[in-house]
């Protein structure tokens, strides 16, 4: 069995990302006249879709044939306009155009350790949870006490078949019956989690674990490979992230998720919660927790694990 060409996997994607953002776009949300009541497409016709971009109707099929290669950034702006993609979905196009140029099959290392300073800065952030991911959603480093809010997450791992190393968000979620205990949005926390790895994979098409990653889920999660064709991408910023922990009950959480400019490839991720609240108190109640268990020994492992 041949691996398949990559070339063709790529064209397909953009060829699906871009059908798939033209059939949520109306007539009447495009600002064109609906001709007729009986269209046979979802959404707008490639016609409209290249009339409204400024490209010929010849150009624009080249492109949804899966063709970005030479694309100039007028030319997506006006694809991006056309389809009223947000950032996101924007971001994601370019990233695209960029992997159909020449000489783009290099892959980018991703790192799976982090330099002991980053590990500083994690372990003064001690009234926080705090913890670093790479794009492929893999807990690459923690402090105590996101291990011990994580700790499902981290057992998940070490009790997965082959002892999986190190810990990934993602896999817990589809793969895990435990994942919808622990979030209480789980449905909004699985559609985020695979449109975050979908943009990932257009920013990092090369990289043969994600690829990997995506295999293993499609071939064990129905509800995965619904989430991955839906072709949905989705920054992941800020907002709020409501846990069920196995020790403190509930815990409503506001989340900020950083890129760390001396690693371009890994992104912090910050917990807190405001001051007075029932959530501000349970931390303390899992901190004092963390410090009877085990937890940065179990996190640990999985490190070692992956590196060895």
């Amino acid at each position: 069995m041949t691996d398949p060409d990559p070339r063709a996997a790529h064209r397909s994607e953009i060829r699906e990302f871009l059908t798939s953002r033209r059939a949520l776009i109306t007539p009447d949300q495009a600002g064109l006249p609906a001709y007729g009541g009986n269209r046979r497409v979802k959404g707008l016709r490639r016609e409209e879709v290249a009339m409204l971009s400024g490209v010929s109707v010849d150009y624009y099929v080249r492109m949804e044939r899966g063709d970005l290669s030479g694309a100039s950034d007028s030319v997506l702006d006006g694809v991006a306009n056309a389809l009223q993609l947000d950032e996101a979905e924007r971001d994601h196009l370019f990233a695209l155009a960029r992997a159909a140029g020449p000489a783009k099959a290099r892959q980018r290392p991703t790192p799976k350790a982090v330099r002991p300073v980053i590990q500083q800065v994690l372990d003064a952030m001690s009234d926080a949870p705090a913890w670093v991911r790479n794009g492929r959603h893999d807990i690459i480093a923690m402090n105590t006490l996101a291990a011990a809010l994580y700790s499902p997450v981290l057992e998940s791992a070490i009790a997965g078949p082959s002892g999986r190393r190190p810990a990934n968000t993602t896999r817990f979620v589809y793969l895990d019956p435990a994942a919808r205990d622990f979030f209480i949005d789980f449905d909004m926390i699985a559609n985020d989690a695979a449109a975050m790895l979908r943009l990932e994979a257009g920013r990092n098409p090369h990289d043969r674990d994600l690829i990997a990653l995506v295999g293993e889920l499609s071939t064990q999660s129905e509800l995965f490979r619904q989430r991955w064709a839906s072709q949905d991408v989705k920054f992941h910023r800020s907002g709020r992230k409501r846990l069920r922990h196995p020790v403190v009950g509930q815990l409503d959480l506001d989340f900020e998720a950083m890129d760390l400019p001396s690693e371009p490839e890994l992104r912090l991720n910050v917990y807190t919660a405001a001051a007075g609240t029932p959530t501000a108190d349970a931390l303390q109640l899992l901190a004092s927790w963390a410090a009877s268990q085990d937890t940065t020994a179990i996190h640990d492992s999985t490190q070692e694990a992956d590196l060895s």
